[in-house]
């Protein structure tokens, strides 16, 4: 099906009264573009790896709706150009220009597969130790090959939740994991996504996991990916919600874990650090990413100041990760 994409250029001030205007006229569903950071609550809901750097906020904005291509659109675009003109009166809103375009259907959840495929994350220690094994991870619908076979294999149809593995963050924390867990140990971990590092704990040998996301729809991919490693509801249990804020929460998470693991961002992750250091068994270990490298000074204070002791910490590419102890 083809859609017409109508834009209107306007500013930051007025974007949320025109979404509702547009709304009022019928229009279902708009799509904002600005370059305001976001706050953190906001970031507090989302559960993507990282986040981009914006440039600096300029006052500008896009909002942009979709109307059928096969339709007659210009008795609506006439109403919604007079609604534009008379906010002028009272707001500035920019140009206020409309553009067209024509686009079509596309199936936006499954078009990124094409770019997702098996890769391996080196065991850390593998040069002093020979019995360890590096970790391969693969999309459910690709098959491995015969050189993969002395691996840990691991299957991930991220979903919604969009969590492969691939990016450093996670990299990062699967490899402290393969250095730091030790098989027995109980994990929670705090924005779980697609599981993988819940499912790459369980795989080293973890006991038993706890895991915590502000989205349900990670909690349900979460739980899918482990069923397609054959990992049995026993091993896992997992809960919507947010550390920091919420009590009955953390009254469920419980204390006393041997592994803590955040791959979320550096500015929920300095909060969260004395919940996190909270949860640890005394010698447990707190493994966190998704931190940016100029971060890194914030993120190694905030964990100092919950308490804990760095132990470690390991970069790839702009990207950090701090492991830090409990103290016994």
């Amino acid at each position: 099906m083809k859609w017409k994409k109508y834009t209107i250029e306007t500013t930051v001030e007025a974007e949320d009264l025109i979404s509702s205007m547009l709304d009022d006229l019928g229009v279902e569903g708009v799509e904002i573009e600005d370059n305001v950071p976001l706050s953190a609550a906001d970031t507090a809901k989302m559960f993507i790896d990282f986040l981009p750097e914006l440039p600096p906020d300029d006052g500008r904005s896009l909002v942009s709706f979709y109307l059928d291509a096969g339709e007659e659109h210009s008795t609506l675009l006439d109403q919604v150009r007079r609604e534009l003109e008379a906010m002028r009166v009272y707001m500035e809103i920019g140009s206020g220009l409309i553009s067209a375009a024509e686009t079509e259907d596309k199936d936006w959840i499954n078009n990124w597969k094409e770019f997702f495929h098996p890769f391996t994350i080196e065991h850390p220690c593998k040069r002093e130790k020979e019995d360890v094994k590096d970790i391969l991870i693969k999309p459910t619908w690709e098959d491995s090959g015969s050189a993969d076979a002395g691996k840990i294999q691991i299957e991930i149809d991220p979903g919604i939740s969009f969590g492969t593995g691939h990016h450093e963050t996670t990299q990062l924390c699967i490899r402290q994991l393969m250095e730091y867990l030790t098989p027995g140990d109980s994990v929670l971990d705090l924005g779980c996504g697609s599981g993988i590092l819940s499912i790459v704990s369980i795989a080293l040998g973890a006991s038993h996991v706890t895991g915590t996301d502000v989205d349900e729809d990670c909690i349900a991919s979460t739980l899918s990916n482990f069923e397609v490693n054959h990992m049995t509801s026993q091993q896992g249990t997992f809960y919507t919600g947010n550390l920091i804020t919420d009590e009955e929460l953390r009254r469920k998470v419980r204390t006393g874990y041997a592994v803590v693991v955040a791959n979320i961002l550096a500015d929920v992750i300095i909060p969260m650090a004395p919940f996190a250091a909270e949860c640890l068994a005394p010698g447990g270990i707190f493994i966190c990413s998704g931190i940016i490298d100029f971060k890194e000074t914030a993120v190694c204070e905030a964990v100092t100041k919950a308490g804990l002791d760095i132990q470690k910490v390991t970069r790839q590419g702009e990207w950090v990760a701090v492991t830090a102890a409990k103290p016994a």
